[in-house]
């Protein structure tokens, strides 16, 4: 594919400084990677290196200072603008929409319309399937699971019986939608399981990423709100409610029962325990502990979580110990001397 900087401009709604027409667009990149028949983008802090980029054409916002001569397309947003143009340049691959004679469905099963369904892939019986999903070899979809419209299960996911995913879901490869809940009973020194008879739910436009696991609810459901998108290798315990438009990032381990609001942020390796209520409009900076409720709007690090603010301050003093026991040491040298005297 060739593009012209125009054609770039007028596909994502922009303004062109220094058009080259004799310029061929072939390719989009990264700052660092691109070349220069690449376009690429650059956002605050890293508009002051674009002129150590390669790249043939650049997308900044209006508010970046201009460039060294080179094409630039002015958008409000590059990096969405980045997003779309990896879209027009490197295209998915379509999925033949057929349902393999190597999966195995069930004649139980309710498939929807411009499914498809490859080699290995399992649908147990009473499983429903909406229109445009796409299932990758060695997908498994339990029984009574209703998945929405254009959905798509990559290889080696699971979701376990009862389940319900809304329309546009993703689970990458590895993730576990309603494993058991981790319940047991502790009687005399064993422990003995605790039936775990709910499900999970995840609404619309949710992504759950590789390896991450979603227990079902004891009684009722697990829930992961719209839009809602959870990196690899993160567990959500049984019960939990998260709302719509959070972003948890990779390693984050949420207790049973914990209930989140909406556009709430969680760093990687985030912590919570049990039994507690997150407000709306959080964010939560890497390896924090939620030990207790948290209000809205609140911006919180450290063990155990407290404000951003006083966790900083206190991470800064923290380094000055080290300096503190040196004085201190000293100190108590020349005490020492004093008292021989």
């Amino acid at each position: 594919m060739e593009k012209s900087v125009q054609e770039l401009a007028e596909f994502l709604h922009g303004t062109v400084e220094h058009d080259n027409p004799e310029l061929k667009v072939t390719g989009v990149n990264g700052l660092v990677e691109a070349g220069p028949t690449d376009i690429s983008f650059a956002v605050p802090p890293h508009v002051e290196h674009c002129h150590l980029s390669k790249a043939g054409v650049m997308v900044l916002s209006p508010a970046d200072p201009e460039l060294d001569g080179r094409p630039v397309i002015r958008v409000e947003n590059p990096r969405a603008a980045f997003a779309a143009l990896l879209e027009l340049f490197r295209p998915q691959e379509e999925v033949e929409r057929v349902v393999s004679p190597y999966a195995f469905v069930s004649k139980k099963a309710k498939i929807g319309s411009n499914v498809a369904i490859q080699p290995f892939a399992v649908v147990e019986d009473d499983a429903e399937i909406g229109d445009g999903t796409v299932l990758y070899p060695h997908a498994y979809v339990g029984k009574r699971v209703k998945i929405g419209q254009n959905c798509t299960l990559y290889p080696n996911t699971t979701v376990r019986e009862d389940c319900v995913l809304g329309d546009r879901v993703i689970l990458q490869s590895g993730a576990v939608i309603g494993g058991d809940g981790f319940g047991y009973i502790t009687q005399n020194g064993k422990h003995s399981k605790v039936l775990q008879t709910g499900n999970v739910v995840l609404q619309d436009d949710v992504e759950i990423g590789c390896n991450t696991c979603i227990d079902r609810a004891t009684v009722d459901s697990t829930i992961v709100g719209k839009g809602t998108k959870i990196d690899n290798l993160v567990h959500l315990g049984h019960n939990d409610v998260l709302g719509e438009n959070c972003l948890v990032v990779a390693h984050v381990g949420i207790s049973g029962s914990v209930t989140v609001g909406n556009n709430v942020t969680f760093a990687g390796q985030v912590g919570t325990v049990g039994h507690i209520t997150i407000g709306n409009n959080c964010v939560f900076g890497g390896k924090a502990g939620i030990t207790n409720n948290v209000p809205d709007g609140s911006v919180m690090g450290g063990y155990p979580a407290m404000p951003m603010k006083e966790w900083l301050r206190q991470e800064a003093q923290l380094r000055k110990v080290g300096d503190m026991l040196k004085k201190i040491k000293a100190m108590e040298k020349e005490i020492k001397e004093l008292k021989s005297k």
